[in-house]
């Protein structure tokens, strides 16, 4: 694996050709468990945004302060903040191939990804799922996560439609989304998603 270098600006050498697939789909839709099997077969790095933005206020660094005090307030964390989050932990990880998750969440984090990093998506992948199935299953695994009553759960599918569909539409008009019907058993849903990823196969690397 090259390593990817930067240049003067902070920006990916182009020399280093980034695979980055963007994973949406509303919350219970499943994109956990697929992208960890993407991850398996396939030989891609699973970032995800949240996850990033967690371990960062975990760091206690000068950003993570100032990460958990705008959650606090209940402010969006600054695109910027999220994809230089993002780019780091692409350089960091030696990889090439990254399915990126939970991001861009609406079209202003698109366009500023787009820009900041000079990387067009090869395509999204979209879990798509009915909010009623979505709903039974956050419902089913309540266990751990006090968010997940109906109101909270109704709450994030509102803000996913309202967010996240026009990112789905820019790319669709490009004619780069891969819709899946997030709706079937995991096996299923996993055998349209090797179909859509076996291009990229860790052989074919």
């Amino acid at each position: 694996m090259g390593s990817a270098t930067k240049d003067v600006n902070g920006n990916f050498a182009a020399d280093k050709k980034f695979v980055v697939v963007f994973v949406l789909g509303g919350p219970g839709s499943g994109k956990g468990t697929q992208c960890a099997n993407i991850v398996q077969h396939f030989g891609f790095t699973h970032l995800s945004a949240g996850d990033l933005l967690r371990a960062e206020i975990k760091s206690g660094s000068e950003n993570g302060t100032m990460i958990q005090n705008m959650i606090k307030e209940g402010k969006i964390v600054p695109s910027e903040v999220t994809i230089k989050l993002l780019q780091q932990a692409m350089l960091e990880s030696g990889n090439d191939k990254f399915l990126i998750d939970g991001f861009p969440r609406n079209e202003e984090n698109r366009a500023a990804f787009e820009h900041v990093t000079k990387i067009e998506p090869e395509f999204v992948l979209f879990f798509d799922c009915s909010e009623e199935e979505m709903e039974q299953r956050l419902l089913s695994r309540n266990q751990g996560r006090v968010d997940d009553n109906i109101e909270t759960i109704r709450k994030r599918f509102r803000v996913f439609v309202e967010s996240s569909i026009p990112v789905i539409e820019y790319y669709k008009a490009k004619g780069k989304v891969s819709k899946i019907d997030a709706g079937k058993s995991v096996d299923e849903v996993f055998e349209d998603v090797k179909a859509i990823f076996s291009p990229y196969s860790a052989q074919a690397a």
